[in-house]
């Protein structure tokens, strides 16, 4: 198979679980399609989500909207780009952290899509701490921050991914258990190239340094609630990493 049909099928793959875009115009059927090698392309993905959200905040600024609207338009839409994905992993991770005592009833809390007083408390935190961050942001910081806060926050799951088991048995992240170390080095040097690019040499430090500590925190806290990684905690993650990339360099 051709190095561009694998291309092909990887963005396939990760745009399709990151984002509500659609991606029928690159589909073919035939192609190698991979999950877990697809993992390279995910900080380009949040990337570009970033730089969507930081276009339009820019845009209303222009048009002379306050910072604090304009800020949550923005965030509003990631929200509606994603699907609300990775926020809904921060609330049942939540709710499955917070609401049970054992492992085993951690992960049944988790797998309800019902949302409960821990989900909603985390999911309004994240909310109010991204808008507000953003919105102490001019139009033209926001146009290299929000890109690499949104790279460093789906490399962020891949570091999930590499560094602990599968909680459960079954569902997306038991899929990928073992990574393709070249497709795992290419993420982590996209998500640097992203920040080098864009950042100027302390700032990205600061961006570097921040989204590591989050990072480790998120497998530090899943390794002890549940034992390893799932689906929801992957997007927990996300949501925890992007917040703190942008608190910090806000």
């Amino acid at each position: 198979m051709s190095a561009a049909a694998r291309l092909r099928a990887d963005l396939v793959c990760g745009i399709g679980l990151l984002t509500r875009l659609p991606t029928g115009w690159l589909a073919r059927n035939g192609l190698p399609y991979s999950m877990a090698r697809s993992i390279w392309c995910w900080p380009l993905v949040g990337a570009g989500l970033g730089t969507a959200a930081a276009g339009l905040y820019a845009g209303l600024l222009w048009l002379g909207i306050r910072p604090l609207p304009a800020a949550g338009w923005s965030v509003g839409m990631l929200l509606l780009l994603c699907g609300g994905l990775h926020e809904d992993g921060l609330a049942d991770m939540a709710d499955g952290c917070g609401g049970g005592t054992e492992r085993a009833r951690k992960l049944e809390i988790m797998r309800d899509s019902r949302v409960g007083s821990y989900g909603v408390m985390a999911l309004v935190v994240a909310l109010l701490v991204r808008i507000t961050a953003l919105a102490a942001m001019p139009g033209m910081t926001a146009m290299v921050v929000l890109p690499a806060a949104g790279a460093l926050a789906r490399a962020s799951m891949v570091g999930l991914l590499w560094r602990l088991p599968p909680a459960r048995a079954d569902g997306l992240a038991s899929t990928m258990p073992h990574l393709p170390r070249r497709a795992l080095m290419a993420c982590l040097c996209l998500a640097g190239s992203v920040m080098a690019l864009l950042l100027p040499g302390p700032r990205m430090l600061v961006a570097g340094a921040v989204a590591i500590v989050a990072t480790s925190v998120m497998c530090a806290l899943a390794r002890w609630q549940i034992g390893g990684q799932t689906g929801d905690v992957l997007g927990a993650t996300a949501v925890v990493t992007e917040s703190a990339v942008l608190t910090a360099l806000c």
